[in-house]
């Protein structure tokens, strides 16, 4: 696994060491991000735009927003354009397939982050979040901030990614350990605030007294937040989120949400521009494995102050 804190210098930050031979990079890599509007989608394409631009290359940042026929539009782009590399944050599991296969087959590498697709093979690689870590971690916060018992409701993220399963599925394996932790409600918000603040108000009205809410994101828990704040429950209601995004972090100094798991979304984009620089240069994949997890980290009171930067902690 990789270790964020062994990892932090990114392209945002001064002192990045460049690969020997980076002085004939050339070329365009194309970034393809999901929504550059959510601050954790703008961290990963612009720390990848930033960290491109340092070995050498040109870089654009395109964004998709989840629909996977504007991503295959990007790739029409990026192949037209003859990208050297593509990085891209896959719109979908199943959909994002055949886009990476058009660019594989016009000979172009694509290296996949934050997000994967259901066929190995295709892409040189695939760095992503340690998901069922990340979710592990948080839910046993939760639980313990909890108190092992209570009702509870979920905000689902987008079902076409597979990370939305991985952690819903990861907080029910450890919370399905305290049989006094009811579940009242679940719904799907996309991982979007507007649609967390929606689903959270209609939960609200069939389940009037929840002492807890677990989040597959920060963006739907910020949405939760809002609506509690409006009813005058916050003080009632402990809010767990993901991601480790400015806003929640913020909400956790200022006591609004227990605690965000950090996603290393700025070490992987970094990550998958070196090793595709390393491709470019050799033909050859820089690390073996296709799939390659990034732990996550707990953001907490505790340990907020450390936050020094977006999707990053200091040692």
């Amino acid at each position: 696994m990789f270790n964020p804190l062994k990892h932090i210098g990114h392209a945002l930050l001064a002192g990045s060491m460049l690969f020997a031979g980076t002085a004939s990079a050339e070329g365009l890599i194309s970034i393809i991000v999901t929504d550059p509007s959510n601050p954790y989608w703008y961290t990963e394409g612009e720390v990848a735009r930033a960290t491109a631009e340092e070995l050498g290359y040109e870089a654009n940042v395109a964004a998709h927003n989840g629909d996977a026929n504007a991503e295959s539009r990007l790739i029409d782009t990026a192949i037209t354009n003859e990208s050297v590399a593509i990085i891209l944050d896959p719109a979908n599991a199943d959909g994002s397939v055949g886009a990476v296969r058009k660019a594989v087959d016009a000979d172009i590498p694509v290296f996949l982050v934050n997000a994967e697709i259901n066929e190995s093979g295709l892409a040189i690689a695939q760095l992503v979040s340690n998901n069922a870590q990340g979710a592990a971690v948080g839910a046993m916060e939760w639980v313990d901030r909890l108190g092992g018992s209570g009702d509870y409701v979920e905000l689902f993220g987008n079902p076409a990614d597979n990370n939305a399963a991985t952690r819903s599925n990861g907080y029910e394996t450890v919370i399905s350990q305290y049989p006094e932790i009811d579940r009242l409600a679940m719904e799907v918000a996309n991982w979007d605030r507007t649609e967390g603040y929606n689903k959270m108000a209609a939960m609200l009205q069939s389940n009037p007294d929840i002492d807890a809410v677990i989040s597959g994101n920060d963006e739907m828990a910020l949405g939760a937040i809002a609506v509690l704040k409006e009813r005058d429950m916050l003080d009632e209601v402990m809010i767990g989120g993901f991601d480790g995004s400015p806003d929640a972090v913020e909400a956790i100094k200022a006591g609004e949400m227990a605690y965000t798991v950090l996603q290393p979304v700025a070490v992987f984009a970094e990550e998958a521009v070196r090793q595709a620089d390393h491709y470019i240069r050799t033909g050859e994949p820089m690390v073996e494995d296709e799939k390659q997890l990034f732990d996550c980290i707990l953001i907490t009171a505790e340990n907020v102050d450390q936050y020094t930067a977006p999707f990053v902690l200091s040692n």
